[in-house]
């Protein structure tokens, strides 16, 4: 999982009532970040720091949220929380954390007036750790639903899944990822689906084919899609190389959800690496070892949070 790559503690704030949450990604050595925003209808903070053209050197945690734009407002929390532990750049008068953050869209799962707040975020923090971690339905992939052609109702459960990749000279690439896509996912050995929209009869529906078909989504559940994810090496990264790997860890996105990257969907990656070491790895190799490990932490959400 994410957090074998070590230096990495990741927490989770779970309402279950509500159907919400959030997920932090806490890194305890300084690290290097980069991201790429590839579906249209995203949420974000903080992500122009990470464009290689920023000043911004390091960052200290990533947040995934649900709430919609509403749920950045646990990012707060997170700032707050490093504060307080004594974390983030140091500008001389005072240290400031720096939380990149994305969200998720599941206000339509179950109530749209409670979404994760700077309390949640806080929480989330206090409670991350740098073990085995949860997954499935819980922090940011509580409320979280993959394949919406029809909206919620006919969707199946998304969540929350984790995967590592081992390299040579003991390079280890993790990913952690919600899955919260418009599309269905696919069964990276037989192509079958194994999350995605349902008939009335509880079969499997495949999005695209029924797209060519002729059938569109429903406008009210156009825009209630993302899938987010933070994929984490053990060696020296520039930023613009933890770019580059976000770029091409999308296409584990790419083979695990079909549609996906859509007009409605937010879908980001993160990628960060670690300054604090002079272990290196070719930055394609790395790539695409962060789209094999996104591929298989989305296998991991679904089958863990059910149909």
């Amino acid at each position: 999982m994410l957090t074998d790559v070590g230096a990495i503690r990741v927490g989770h704030c779970s309402d279950k009532l509500n159907q919400t949450g959030c997920t932090v990604v806490i890194f305890d050595t300084p690290t290097v970040a980069g991201v790429d925003v590839r579906g249209a209808n995203p949420s974000t903070k903080d992500t122009d720091l990470l464009r290689p053209t920023s000043a911004m050197p390091e960052i200290h945690a990533i947040l995934l949220t649900g709430g919609s734009c509403y749920g950045l407002e646990a990012a707060m929390g997170v700032t707050r929380y490093l504060e307080g532990i004594g974390r983030g750049y140091d500008v001389g008068v005072a240290k400031i954390p720096i939380v990149p953050a994305a969200v998720i869209y599941d206000l339509s799962v179950g109530s749209a007036q409670v979404r994760p707040d700077i309390a949640m975020g806080i929480k989330a923090c206090e409670g991350a750790h740098s073990g085995v971690f949860e997954r499935g339905s819980v922090g940011v992939g509580t409320g979280a639903t993959v394949g919406k052609l029809y909206g919620v109702k006919s969707a199946s459960k998304g969540g929350i899944g984790t995967a590592l990749v081992t390299l040579r000279q003991n390079v280890s690439v993790g990913a952690l990822v919600v899955v919260n896509a418009f599309g269905d996912v696919l069964d990276p050995k037989t192509g079958n689906i194994v999350a995605g929209t349902k008939d009335a009869d509880g079969n499997f529906v495949n999005t695209y084919e029924r797209q060519k078909e002729g059938t569109t989504a429903d406008s009210p559940f156009k825009f209630m899609n993302t899938t987010l994810g933070v994929v984490s090496c053990n060696c020296r990264l520039t930023k613009e190389e933890a770019n580059r790997v976000a770029t091409l860890a999308q296409n584990g996105i790419a083979r695990a959800i079909s549609p996906s990257h859509t007009s409605s969907d937010g879908d980001a990656i993160f990628a960060t690496g670690r300054l604090d070491t002079d272990l290196r790895c070719p930055v394609d190799l790395l790539g695409n070892a962060a789209a094999e490990a996104v591929q298989l932490a989305i296998i991991d959400a679904v089958r863990l949070s059910g149909r």
